[in-house]
């Protein structure tokens, strides 16, 4: 009798070329969060209103929804790898216009950079979102997920107090400079991930084969993106609303609302690296069931608290707790529409995804902006809030189905075509092998793996294990 070999559920950072797409990943982000920090003063500076620095967050929102057909199929039909690269050189070049930002008259040039930087944002994001699965592994996708997210928050810790600190001593260039220099490093990074040989025969080729409208035909994949959407409604609402709820209703000053959003980072950090290490050993399902319940009772919890204390302690105790189940429900949903997507259209459903989260986020903050005066501050609060537990139900009943048909369906997360380690009832085949291949590396189908040395993918020598 044949025992078959259960296949390792570590962590994804054991996989060398995940671990060069995740530094890539902390590099760049770092860099984002320091013109995240520094455009909008620039932009307050210049307009002197709140409207001003209104218009530039709702532009770069523009993109992902607009561009979704065309950034699904481009990740669906090139190699991501070549996608991911352009778009970071392109992000890099669409920068150096700041260069010439001075005063009042350069605002719509400020406002272009923005929307060249969000556009190119908007073709890598479906590109790495859908390239993860097969790097990693499918059992290794919300380690993965959950350590990607996690950079972002190690990002704002750097990159935040780095940008404004840049800006006021060195002025809007030096930003501007620092993260160009991080899209290069992190496109060279990326640029020694392993190539993907797809034959253009698996890329789908007619207009009922691909885009977001046909990936919301699909129920599984529809599943998560409704819930992403629901949630970022919520995440809108709450963007605008958190500086009026601090100052007014807690009282507090300017730097208390940055203090408050900078602890949302320790319990995200928390999350992310506790996710990253054990989140493949961990049901993706009731992870992200979980996070949106857990979100929505501390997020309720917050708002209402204001009507007994305006302790800042207590607030700081609540935000630093509340970044974790977040991190939960994010890497959750991605997780869960990974597995539900088949390889040629993964690209186009992190379009969809993307759509849905922009056009929640611009509902929101249109929606707060329009409101706020009229309605008040704590009665919108209430509103995210329920918009969250309408988030949190729809994850109880959407997301649940989504268990049945992974079990049941077919095997969504090594299609033809792909790169792709193998599948778990083969992970045991070939142990001993002079052509046995490293769980979880991703390789074509003559791929040969070493386990202590390079990986050769094709005609492609990976010389850099260890990232």
């Amino acid at each position: 009798m044949t025992t078959v070999a259960r296949p390792r559920r570590s962590s994804a950072l054991t996989v060398p070329a995940f671990r060069r797409l995740w530094i890539a990943g902390l590099v760049s982000d770092a860099g984002d969060w320091l013109m995240f920090i520094a455009l909008p003063l620039v932009v307050l500076e210049l307009t002197g209103s709140a409207l001003g620095t209104s218009v530039a967050f709702l532009l770069e929102l523009a993109p992902p929804v607009l561009l979704a057909p065309v950034t699904g199929r481009v990740a669906d039909r090139l190699p991501r790898r070549l996608v991911m690269v352009v778009a970071m050189l392109a992000q890099a070049g669409s920068l150096l216009p700041l260069l010439a930002v001075r005063d009042r008259a350069d605002l719509p040039l400020l406002y272009g950079v923005i929307v060249a930087h969000a556009t190119f944002a908007a073709f890598f994001e479906p590109a790495k979102n859908a390239v993860l699965p097969a790097l990693v592994g499918p059992d290794r996708a919300m380690s993965a997920n959950a350590l990607v997210g996690l950079n972002n928050d190690l990002g704002r810790i750097v990159g935040g107090p780095l940008g404004g600190a840049l800006l006021a001593v060195a002025g809007l260039s030096a930003v501007v400079l620092v993260d160009i220099a991080t899209y290069l490093v992190a496109a060279a990074l990326v640029a020694t991930l392993p190539r993907e040989r797809v034959p253009r025969t698996a890329r789908p080729a007619g207009p009922s084969h691909g885009g977001p409208l046909a990936v919301l035909a699909d129920p599984a994949s529809r599943a998560p993106i409704v819930v992403a959407f629901v949630a970022a409604v919520a995440q809108g609402l709450f963007l605008l609303l958190f500086v009026f709820f601090v100052t007014d209703i807690l009282g507090g000053a300017e730097a208390d609302v940055g203090v408050l959003r900078g602890v949302q980072a320790i319990g995200a950090i928390a999350a992310g690296v506790v996710l990253g290490v054990l989140g493949a050993r961990l049901s993706v399902l009731r992870l992200t069931v979980a996070g949106s319940v857990i979100f929505t009772v501390l997020t309720a919890v917050t708002w209402n608290l204001s009507f007994v204390t305006h302790a800042m302690p207590v607030y700081l105790t609540l935000f630093a707790v509340i970044g974790a189940p977040g991190v939960l429900l994010g890497a959750g949903l991605t997780s869960l529409l990974q597995q539900a997507s088949d390889d040629d259209r993964r690209g186009s459903a992190f379009a969809a995804f993307g759509l849905a989260q922009a056009a929640g986020q611009a509902l929101g903050l249109l929606a707060a902006g329009a409101l706020q005066g009229t309605a008040g501050t704590l009665p919108l609060l209430e509103v995210q809030a329920t918009t969250y537990a309408v988030a949190a139900v729809l994850a109880l009943i959407v997301l649940r189905p989504l268990s049945a048909h992974r079990h049941g369906g077919r095997n969504r997360t090594g299609a033809v075509g792909t790169l792709h380690p193998l599948a778990p009832e083969r992970a045991g085949e070939h142990q001993g092998d002079a052509g046995r291949r490293e769980d979880g590396e991703v390789v074509a189908a003559e791929a040969e793996a070493d386990q202590d040395g390079p990986h050769r993918l094709g005609a492609e020598q990976q010389a850099r294990p260890g990232g």
